[in-house]
């Protein structure tokens, strides 16, 4: 076989179904995401992202220009945390824990997990960390009432990002070997714990 097509004359083959535009970025938004919760933004490169997301790296640059560009498009948690603190105060320990633990085991992803890989120095470091402030701990914080809301706040997300080192990074097995629930019914507790008035 000399690779020619011969089911379309010159070699020409039809172009593709077109994907839709909005799905396709939600895709490699989506690829992006879960390669920060696993890399160092240093080691993720457009292809990684392109394989991930089932789509070429020129796609990537048509729709978010470059890499970095990219990068700081997803440095955003806002869409995460609403669903992440979608709960009533006291029962949001017990929904918090189940929300990492459903992104981890259904998606490989974290809601909040990226911040780890966030890097020590430059711009996109400094974004992603304002970010995650912001959208994230000082956003908790105002819906805590009695005093060192920002401290519990703070307290609280660190307990939900070791859990989620473990069970999604660590891989422990016998985190991963237990019903989620289980873990929820455990790990829970220990995060309202932050949440309640002292």
């Amino acid at each position: 076989m000399d690779g020619t097509d011969t089911a379309h004359p010159g070699g020409a083959r039809p172009a593709p179904a077109r994907r839709d535009a909005e799905a396709s970025k939600a895709e490699i938004v989506r690829a992006t995401r879960y390669l920060l919760a696993r890399h160092a933004q240093s080691d993720i490169t457009l292809k990684a992202i392109a394989d991930r997301a089932g789509v070429s790296p020129p796609l990537i640059l048509k729709y978010f220009g470059n890499k970095d560009a990219l990068l700081a498009h997803t440095m955003d948690f806002e869409s995460d945390v609403d669903a992440l603190l979608d709960a009533p105060l006291q029962d949001l320990g017990r929904h918090m824990v189940r929300s990492v633990l459903t992104s981890q085991a259904g998606n490989g992803t974290d809601p909040i997990l990226r911040i780890a890989f966030a890097p020590l120095h430059g711009a996109q470091g400094e974004i992603l960390r304002a970010n995650f402030r912001a959208q994230v701990t000082e956003r908790l914080a105002t819906r805590l009432t009695g005093p060192d809301a920002g401290l519990r706040a703070e307290l609280a997300v660190a307990a939900l990002l070791g859990l989620g080192v473990v069970y999604g990074l660590a891989r422990g097995p016998h985190v991963r070997a237990v019903d989620l629930e289980d873990v929820v019914t455990r790990y829970g507790p220990a995060v309202q714990g932050q949440l309640d008035t002292p």
